[in-house]
């Protein structure tokens, strides 16, 4: 069976034509099973944060790249050019391409991540986020507690509650931003941070930033209160969980709807209390927003008609 023939049939639910092109670029270096590799979608203007990520990580990341037809070999000049250009890149990013004329197919784009991941453990992220904390060394740390125990048997996703500045100027550049926890809640308190997406409360309300607030140091808490447009940042087993489902294409209920699933399906949410995330501001395509989410939202509907139905 030919590589495209399997990626035809793994992708048949994507919008076409597509094709998948896993580990244009391989990392050299090698992970242990039990590591968490960070799976992400990159286009062609968000390379430098990008970056950004790969160095303040320093550990496995899959990330697919979106490539259009009609501007191919400038982008794959620039990826080459980021690629050399970043030492941790080649030791620890996986890069596969997803060839489309198509926009912001973003399940399609996270399954991919997903798939051509290389580590037992999994953290859909998006790539405009700062990581703050060493939530990865604390969670590979706690495998044999409890809670590692859900996270391995495919019953648990971690949540990384996620922050914005309140100015957009002040979340341009990660070096300024906070590192732990006590300088992130100064920042909360003088009302210069606050819950990401703070203007659309249930994306993110779910985790419950009052209880993160006032958490005791290691504190993991159950998210009790689950909202179908929650849409957390979350570390759970590569295999097992639901696959992101492909008809949403454009911003709007693409990773709520994936996590819906998991919910529906049986997993519990757990809230990271220690650990944080920080997004650096960029500018919004509004328009697009406004279009795509209206769309979106009737497609969204439909989709928790249907995953109700088959996990009753």
């Amino acid at each position: 069976m030919s590589e495209d023939f399997f990626l035809s049939k793994a992708f048949s639910q994507s919008m076409h034509p597509l094709k998948v092109v896993p580990y244009y670029y391989r990392a050299s270096g090698t992970f242990d099973q039990d590591d968490i590799t960070i799976t992400t979608l990159v286009t062609f203007n968000r390379f430098k944060v990008f970056s950004e990520l790969v160095k303040h990580y320093q550990g496995p990341i899959s990330a697919t790249v979106h490539v259009k037809p009609s501007s191919t070999h400038v982008l794959l000049d620039a990826l080459h050019d980021l690629y050399a250009s970043t030492p941790a890149m080649s030791t620890y990013v996986d890069i596969h391409l997803v060839l489309t004329p198509f926009n912001r197919q973003l399940n399609t784009w996270r399954n991919a991540a997903r798939l051509f991941a290389r580590t037992e453990f999994v953290m859909m992220l998006d790539v405009d986020f700062a990581i703050c904390t060493n939530f990865r060394s604390a969670i590979r740390a706690s495998l044999d507690a409890k809670i590692g125990r859900i996270l391995k048997e495919g019953h648990a996703a971690l949540v990384v509650p996620a922050f914005e500045y309140v100015k957009q100027q002040d979340g341009l550049d990660q070096k300024y931003f906070p590192r732990d926890k006590q300088t992130l809640l100064s920042l909360v308190k003088g009302k210069k941070v606050d819950m990401f997406h703070r203007t659309w409360v249930p994306g993110h309300n779910s985790t419950d930033y009052p209880r993160f607030y006032a958490a005791a140091p290691g504190e993991v808490y159950k998210v009790t209160q689950y909202h179908p447009a929650y849409e957390p940042y979350v570390i759970f087993r590569k295999e097992g969980p639901p696959w992101c489902d492909e008809r949403f294409v454009g911003y709007g209920g693409n990773k709520a709807a994936c996590l819906y699933e998991m919910y529906l399906s049986g997993m519990s949410f757990y809230v990271l209390a220690d650990h944080f995330l920080v997004h650096q501001s960029h500018p919004y395509e509004e328009e697009a927003r406004k279009l795509e989410r209206k769309s979106n939202r009737k497609i969204y509907q439909d989709f928790k008609e249907e995953v109700c139905l088959r996990f009753v």
